[in-house]
């Protein structure tokens, strides 16, 4: 089947269903067409409650879809690929944080959103990229144990020294293994374009960076100026700025960018999640739910 053709289906099945489409800007562009709300994990946690459908169908990976149905658990929210998963947000378990709150009862803990639903539940606030500098500067204590993302993490402590940040062995497999070496490389390829780099990251390659932000910010910077740009996050938002302004160059920092989880999902599993005939639908225990859900609305409340 043409690919027109299939997001024709999928939306004619979407207004059935009463649904929407949520889709990270990592997804393919066929998947961006067709999505009622595209965005990074911030913009996909905030934006959700605006929409009125009964199902979401959420196009990224299981944390994204486990917040989701934290903020909406009227909606039913489905994930079209159940080997979807990030895995940094699986990288610290829960009981080692609960022992260092005990050991460390002065620390706020925060989590980058990038987390499972298991750690969310005992962790004080959550950030996201484009929002971790505000909400740490925002909290009243000094000492702050920033987990999992120790990049992300040491990008806030650098720019708070008057905060005590305690980072921990967590990263994006995907973004921490771009090396120094392709940085120089890449920035020698192409000297007149400006490097834009997300601060997952290694602290290393950041600081040849001549803008650091959110997928988002990332976005907005490239769709606004005139410059070639070197992008460094995942390889879709290269492709999706080369498809939309293809009068201008946006060139991939490397090409170890590539998420293998994000780009698991295409067009046919979305249109079987909508009909019912695959995908996994997100079901959280309501104790859980609770306490996972209340940083999650300490990150709204600080990050607006």
């Amino acid at each position: 089947m043409m690919t027109k053709d299939l997001q024709e289906q999928i939306l004619k099945l979407k207004k059935e269903k009463d649904a929407c489409i949520f889709a990270h800007s990592y997804q393919s562009p066929d998947i961006l067409e067709i999505a009622d709300l595209t965005g990074d994990s911030f913009a996909l946690s905030v934006k959700a409650k605006a929409y009125a459908c009964k199902t979401v169908i959420l196009c990224g990976v299981r944390f994204m879809a486990e917040t989701l149905k934290m903020l909406c658990p009227e909606k039913t929210v489905v994930l079209p690929v159940a080997d979807a998963t990030c895995p940094m947000a699986e990288q610290i378990a829960p009981e080692r944080v609960l022992a260092f709150k005990k050991e460390h009862p002065e620390f706020a803990v925060v989590a980058y959103i990038n987390t499972s639903t298991e750690l969310k539940a005992v962790c004080d606030v959550c950030v996201t990229s484009s929002s971790a500098l505000q909400i740490v500067e925002k909290l009243p204590q000094k000492d702050i144990l920033f987990i999992p993302d120790k990049n992300l993490g040491s990008f806030v402590k650098a720019k708070l020294p008057q905060k005590n940040i305690v980072l921990w062995e967590g990263f994006c497999p995907v973004h921490n293994a771009v090396t120094l070496e392709e940085v120089l490389a890449a920035k020698a390829a192409h000297p007149s374009a400006k490097v834009l780099m997300h601060p997952e990251l290694s602290a290393d390659a950041v600081r040849f960076a001549d803008v650091v932000g959110s997928t988002a910010d990332i976005l907005r910077y490239a769709m606004t100026h005139e410059e070639d740009c070197i992008i460094g996050t995942e390889k879709s938002i290269a492709d999706y700025l080369s498809l939309v302004r293809p009068k201008h160059r946006y060139y991939p920092l490397s090409k170890k960018l590539m998420c293998p989880d994000m780009r698991i999902t295409n067009l046919s599993d979305v249109y079987h999640a909508l009909n019912g005939s695959g995908g996994l639908e997100i079901e959280l225990d309501e104790a859980l739910c609770r306490q996972a859900k209340r940083s999650i609305d300490e990150m709204i409340r600080l990050g607006s």
